[in-house]
């Protein structure tokens, strides 16, 4: 059993980092190095967080830096409020509907089919060292964990944090699986208890650094999935208290220390201008856990298609590349940082068929760029729930049900939900970003545009569904 107040987690890490320059269009090219890409992805973090997104009372200066140093990104959504059906939309670029990857993997799920490559694949095949430090939660059997799919060096969980024998409640079902803590392919920690959890941020940090420490002179892929501020939420000794508003401002307070301390490591190796930063969460805040989630301004919360389950606070730095202290209302989308990406690091999209495109132009706020989508889709579990234009004006629900929260819960305890349908509904996000104003009657030719996406989408990914 590991000490767990020493560092001494560090037997893996790696991941290159190469690159001074890159092409004056923004791409790599044979004459210049390949950029460096880290991607900080928060499990459960709600849109209002973070400075400069809301106004926290706990301070968040390294993502409030990372902000000033680069462009804050109001509408970046991801195709499901869920962690498993999030995360491999990000890592494949590819719909839910296609992958078949829904809702949140339990232990030894199968996750993500092999079929779909991984940013982390695609990044190899063109000289990068890859390195996946976190919570992983798209797979759980030896094909399917991150040394299959991509990833030289890997260490985290292979689920959520609280599918544990520790679930408030579920403890009887959840103990039949022991939360294991994996590095490299294998297990180092066979039975995670709440002491190893308040070392979980220290720990991924402190490999993410060790990593850009180790393969400063070679291009590199760093994705860090922190497992937190999904509940149970646990920080070091270092942040009990030091929020002054409690558990969940200490937690948010040590996350903004993590992105602090990859930002630190980049510029001490001379990495910073070479290195694309994007940071994000999964969805938003599980707000049935009060003041152990997060919040939104937007409506409702994680587990609904409605802006506050799918919308998700985003930042991008790439230095002398998108410019600093800007910030940018076009939408965009998890599935298109895999093609993005590529396209930047030089490399060849997957065989397989993907859904996201380059949106390299949106993010280097190009004049003129527009986004290449015709529509996003949504979707909760295997249910296919509506659309959203590629330019964000419109958003169409298909009529569904979703869950409205009607009792929060207190420190750690869960709350309780009760279960409303939408009918059939159009909103004007650029004038109602909180859909709230059913205006389909007012649109009908905008209302039945998105509806024939829709049920094109449908028909080619959910062909069951009524």
């Amino acid at each position: 059993m590991m000490n767990c107040t020493r560092r001494n987690f560090l037997k893996t890490s790696a991941a290159a980092i190469a690159g001074l320059t890159a092409s004056p269009s923004g791409f790599c090219s044979e004459s210049s190095k390949k950029p460096n890409f880290v991607l900080i992805y928060l499990d459960d973090s709600g849109w209002a967080d973070f400075k400069p997104f809301g106004k926290p009372v706990y301070d968040t200066p390294n993502v409030n830096q990372l902000a000033k140093d680069g462009c804050r990104f109001n509408n970046f959504y991801v195709t499901q409020a869920v962690c498993s059906a999030s995360r491999a939309s990000l890592l494949s670029g590819c719909y839910p509907g296609r992958t078949k990857v829904f809702g949140a993997h339990g232990p030894e799920a199968r996750g993500l089919d092999p079929a779909f490559a991984t940013i982390g694949e695609a990044l190899q095949s063109a000289g990068y060292k890859t390195a996946v430090f976190g919570k992983w939660h798209i797979g759980d059997q030896p094909d399917t964990r991150p040394p299959a799919r991509g990833f030289d060096e890997s260490c985290g969980l292979m689920y959520s944090n609280d599918m544990w024998e520790f679930h408030p409640e579920n403890p009887d079902y959840w103990g039949k699986w022991p939360l294991r803590f994996w590095e490299n392919g294998q297990v180092t920690i066979e039975r995670v208890t709440p002491e190893h959890q308040c070392h979980l941020t220290t720990w991924y940090t402190e490999h993410a650094v060790d990593f850009i420490n180790r393969r400063k002179d070679e291009p590199f892929f760093l994705y860090v999935p922190h497992s937190m501020p999904h509940v149970p939420i646990f920080c070091s000794d270092k942040f009990k208290g030091k929020s002054g508003v409690g558990l969940f401002g200490d937690v948010m307070m040590e996350i903004d220390w993590s992105v602090g301390q990859i930002v630190k490591a980049l510029q001490d190796n001379g990495l910073e201008d070479n290195t694309m930063i994007v940071f994000s969460s999964d969805n938003g805040p599980w707000i049935s856990y009060g003041n152990h989630a997060g919040s939104t301004p937007f409506r409702e919360a994680k587990g609904t298609s409605f802006d506050g389950g799918v919308r998700s606070a985003c930042i991008v730095k790439y230095p002398g590349k998108v410019k600093a202290g800007s910030s940018s209302t076009q939408t965009f989308c998890t599935i298109d940082i895999l093609p993005t990406l590529a396209k930047l690091a030089g490399a060849q999209l997957p065989d397989n068929p993907i859904d996201g495109k380059d949106v390299w132009d949106i993010i280097a706020k190009k004049p003129g760029a527009k986004n290449p989508h015709r529509y996003y889709p949504f979707s909760i579990g295997g249910n296919f729930q509506g659309v959203i234009s590629g330019d964000g004006h419109w958003k169409l629900h298909l009529p569904h049900s979703y869950r409205t929260l009607v009792k929060s819960g207190l420190d750690g305890a869960a709350g309780k939900y009760e279960n409303l349908k939408t009918e059939l509904a159009l909103f004007d996000m650029r004038n109602d970003p909180f859909e709230t104003i059913n205006v389909i009657d007012q649109y009908p030719k905008v209302a039945q545009r998105l509806q024939r996406y829709a049920e094109d989408h449908k028909k080619k990914f959910y062909p069951d569904q009524k």
